[in-house]
C-alpha cells in the first residue's frame, strides 16, 4: 500500500462559507442587499431568481459592479464609482451583521457537529471563502458562540488575495498557511465556482448543493450530498460514484476516505 494513502493522510478541512456553513445567500446576503439599496436612495431589488443570476459572480463589491454594468448602465457615469460600490457593500456588511445577531439563520445540518468532531481529533479547520473577514466572524459568532473564530487555524476571506473564485488564489493562501500540500486536505463546497477553485488547488472536494447551486456542473467532486446530514437526518447522496459511506452523515472517516478516492 502507498504509504502516502493512509487513512491518516487528512491533515486539515477547509470549508467554504456562504451556502456551505449556513444558507445565507437568500435569506441573509440578499436582503442585506436589498436594505442597503433602500438606505441609498436606489430603487434596486433583488429578488430570488436574480440573486442566483448575480451568484455566478463571486464577491459582493463585484456583484454590484456586474449589476450596474447589465441593468443599470448609467450608473456607470457616477464620480468615484469604485469609492461608491466600496460604501454600498460596507452599509450591505452592517445589515448582513444584524440579521446574523438576529440568530435566524442557522448553519447547515451536520455542520456544527462535524467541526467539533474534527477538533476533538486535532484535525486542523479552516475557512477559505470570497465573502468579507466580518461577515465570517458575523455568521460564526452567531451561531457557534463568542469565540468561535477560534476553532479554526486559519481563516481566508475577503480581498487578502488578488483573484476571487473559481480562481485559486484563497486556497493557495490558506494552504500556505497552513503549511500543508492539498493531498493531506480536503475541501468542502456548494457551488460549481467553489468546486473550480478548489479543484485548480489540487484539493479533493466535498459538495453540499443548496437551492441555487444544485442544478450547477459538479463534475470532478469526490461527492456530491444534500448536506453534511446527521444521525437523526441523513444526507442524500446525490452523484453516481463509487465512493460508500458506512453511515449517511459525514464524520471524521467518511473525510478520510473521500481525501483518499
Amino acid at each position: 500500500m502507498n504509504k502516502e494513502k493512509t487513512h491518516n493522510q487528512l491533515k486539515a478541512v477547509l470549508f467554504d462559507v456562504d451556502g456551505t456553513l449556513a444558507d445565507t445567500e437568500q435569506d441573509g446576503h440578499r436582503p442585506a442587499f436589498n436594505a442597503a439599496f433602500q438606505e441609498f436612495g436606489l430603487s434596486w431589488e433583488w429578488d430570488i431568481p436574480l440573486y442566483g443570476e448575480l451568484l455566478q459572480v463571486t464577491g459582493g463589491k463585484e456583484r454590484i459592479r456586474y449589476y450596474i454594468e447589465k441593468y443599470m448602465p448609467e450608473e456607470l457615469a457616477r464620480n468615484n464609482l469604485d469609492e461608491w460600490v466600496a460604501c454600498l457593500h460596507k452599509t450591505k456588511t452592517l445589515h448582513f451583521k444584524k440579521l446574523m445577531e438576529q440568530g435566524e439563520i442557522p448553519l447547515r445540518p451536520g455542520v456544527k457537529r462535524l467541526i467539533h468532531d474534527l477538533r476533538d481529533q486535532n484535525i486542523k479547520l479552516a475557512i477559505a471563502t470570497t465573502t468579507t473577514p466580518e461577515n465570517v466572524t458575523y455568521l460564526l459568532q452567531s451561531t457557534l458562540g463568542e469565540n468561535a473564530n477560534n476553532l479554526f487555524d486559519v481563516i481566508g476571506a475577503g480581498d487578502i488575495v488578488p483573484q476571487k473564485k473559481p480562481a485559486p488564489d484563497i486556497y493557495f493562501w490558506v494552504l500556505n498557511k497552513l503549511n500543508l500540500e492539498a493531498s493531506q486536505c480536503i475541501a468542502i463546497e456548494d457551488s460549481e465556482n467553489g468546486l473550480l477553485a478548489a479543484r485548480a488547488a489540487n484539493l479533493p472536494t466535498l459538495i453540499t448543493v443548496n437551492n441555487y447551486t444544485c442544478q450547477q456542473n459538479f463534475a470532478g467532486a469526490v461527492a456530491i450530498l444534500s448536506d453534511l446530514g446527521e444521525p437523526d437526518k441523513i444526507f442524500t447522496q446525490l452523484s453516481n460514484n463509487s465512493v460508500h459511506f458506512d453511515n449517511q452523515w459525514i464524520d471524521v472517516d467518511a473525510l478520510r476516505k473521500l481525501t483518499n478516492t
